[in-house]
């Protein structure tokens, strides 16, 4: 018996089918399944302004498909707008909201499955967790990516303009530049378009089984984006009927599925805390030692931004993620056996793709000539963060520095300390206070990151926080230090000019100070007040779980 029975079926649900009338359902309609679509559509950032085209072509191909889709509304954040900002301790905080209120719609109105569309970095994870949540059939669709700016003969995405002000603030381009930059870095709708976040996370979603094949690297304006849409209605309507559910198919080697494509494609180190708050969800053991395990197996084999030379489309057009897989599953490296929501194992989705990439594209390299010959997500570990941390690796020269730390109580500190020249090569910089509890919300500090780069110190600079970086942050950098500052982790007993090392081929980060001097700090030290007592970001600095965890609020 269908789930929506509850609201349709005996004379006590007069009411409620009443309801439905006027919504547009007839006498036949009740039998039928109902199928929310969870529409992440808005104006607040390109990333999410073309999903209602999408919504609405998903809706009329459920209908057709023998669904009654009812459609409803979530939020987003646009992190890009908000990057820098108060405005940024909201971002991870969406994740939550748009868990939050995707459950509370489908379960309220006992729909039978959901289709949940999203485009910006957290709508994915949101939405993943939620659908982990409830367990009843659902398809995330990904509103796709953006098509690269372009300035001369250079493809641009909004890492560019980042970066660009680093560079203006040091000289390197004047103001004229500055504007040429801002003006072409984002030519339309679609989420960012290096391998950041979003692409990361709807990489890993389709890896997992619950996006159709190709879709995760789909540009957004493209037809065969509003084709794929559609599609994924038909494939819901279809698992409703043989009850497939999301906790059937995300399984352990699922998630270690997901991991491995992260690695190979240089993911964003947000994909730890997104994976790891959607295993605990779903019931799956997954840990932070978990992605070092499988990093040290797969190597990076796409030549992506931010730290490579293309974007999201050009993966596309040379394959997408069931290229890459075909790769990884050739060489032992993915769980072949692992099924996705049309019930086909990926050793079916993946028996037509060729085992070697075509040799006229250099973006997915094979296997036997790597980008990088390991994962580029290292977790390190020891006395600055006991429980890890995540080192974003790729494009760096020198994975090891010891250095002075420079220290900062925020990001907006830190930044205007780039921009005045005030950091210098050798230095280690501190951003603290920042982690879930303590900002509250974990900002991201691609602001800072790309400062640094700008400068042309992405080399000679390390930069660690118990806050999060961009999908588009890359240089030595190391985030998610946990336990954070604000619940009297390590991090905040750091003083100025303490020596640090990181040393990411040992996989060490260390605050090189003797031991009865750090006891005596701690002993010292004193917890502050929440920066935030009511709202939203008061409730969340309570209930909110380390990052080692995935920085969830639903936990038991």
């Amino acid at each position: 018996m269908l789930r929506s029975a509850a609201i349709t079926k005996g004379t006590q649900r007069s009411p409620n089918r009443a309801m439905l009338r006027a919504v547009g359902f007839g006498d036949e309609d009740f039998n039928k399944p109902i199928i929310g679509i969870a529409n992440g559509y808005s104006t607040i950032t390109p990333c999410n302004i073309g999903l209602n085209d999408l919504a609405r072509r998903s809706e009329e191909a459920a209908r057709q498909a023998g669904a009654m889709p009812q459609m409803f509304g979530t939020i987003t954040v646009s992190d890009g707008i908000s990057m820098g900002t108060e405005g940024m301790k909201y971002s991870l905080v969406s994740r939550e909201v748009i868990a939050d209120s995707i459950e509370t719609a489908c379960n309220a109105q006992s729909m039978d499955g959901v289709l949940a569309i999203g485009g910006c970095d957290k709508n994915m994870p949101g939405a993943m967790i939620a659908l982990v949540r409830m367990n009843i059939p659902g398809v995330f669709v990904y509103g796709g990516t953006i098509k690269p700016g372009k300035l001369a003969d250079r493809d641009l995405t909004v890492v560019s303009a980042f970066e660009a002000v680093g560079q203006h603030a040091s000289g390197k381009i004047n103001e004229e530049q500055l504007t040429a930059i801002e003006k072409n870095a984002c030519p339309g709708a679609g989420s960012c378009g290096g391998m950041f976040t979003a692409n990361t996370m709807s990489a890993a979603i389709e890896t997992l089984g619950l996006s159709l094949p190709y879709s995760s690297t789909m540009a957004a304006e493209d037809e065969e984006k509003a084709n794929s849409a559609a599609r994924s209605a038909e494939v819901l309507v279809d698992a409703i009927k043989a009850n497939i559910c999301p906790r059937d198919l995300l399984t352990k080697n699922a998630f270690e599925n997901a991991i491995s494509v992260v690695m190979a494609v240089g993911g964003s180190t947000n994909a730890v805390l997104h994976l790891l708050a959607i295993a605990r969800s779903a019931g799956v053991d997954l840990c932070i030692d978990d992605f070092e395990r499988i990093r040290q197996r797969v190597p990076v084999i796409c030549d992506l931004k931010p730290s490579g030379r293309y974007v999201t489309v050009d993966l596309h057009n040379a394959g997408g993620i069931p290229q890459v897989m075909k790769q990884l599953l050739d060489a032992g490296l993915l769980h072949g056996d692992c099924r996705n929501v049309e019930g086909k194992t990926l050793r079916e989705l993946l028996k037509d793709v060729p085992s070697e990439p075509s040799a006229e594209q250099d973006v997915i390299h094979p296997l036997s000539k790597p980008v990088y010959a390991k994962g580029h997500l290292a977790i390190l570990k020891g006395n600055l963060a006991s429980e890890g941390c995540v080192a974003k690796i790729s494009g760096i020269k020198t994975p090891v520095l010891t250095g002075p730390a420079r220290v900062f109580e925020s990001e907006e500190a830190c930044l205007a300390a780039i921009l005045n020249n005030k950091v210098k090569a050798g230095d280690v910089v501190v951003i603290r206070n920042e982690g879930p509890v303590g900002g509250p919300g974990m900002r991201e500090m691609l602001a800072p990151t790309s400062a640094i780069v700008g400068e042309d110190l992405g080399d000679k600079v390390a930069l660690i926080t118990d806050g999060r970086f961009s999908g588009g942050t890359y240089g030595l950098v190391v985030g998610h230090v946990a336990p954070e500052a604000a619940v009297g982790g390590m991090i905040g007993l750091v003083q100025e000019g303490d020596s640090i090392t990181i040393d990411a081929n040992q996989l060490l980060i260390q605050l090189n100070v003797e031991k009865d001097e750090l006891e005596r700090r701690s002993s010292a030290w004193k917890k502050t007040q929440p920066r935030y007592q009511t709202g939203v970001l008061g409730k969340y600095a309570r209930m909110v779980s380390s990052a080692s965890n995935g920085a969830v609020t639903d936990q038991p």
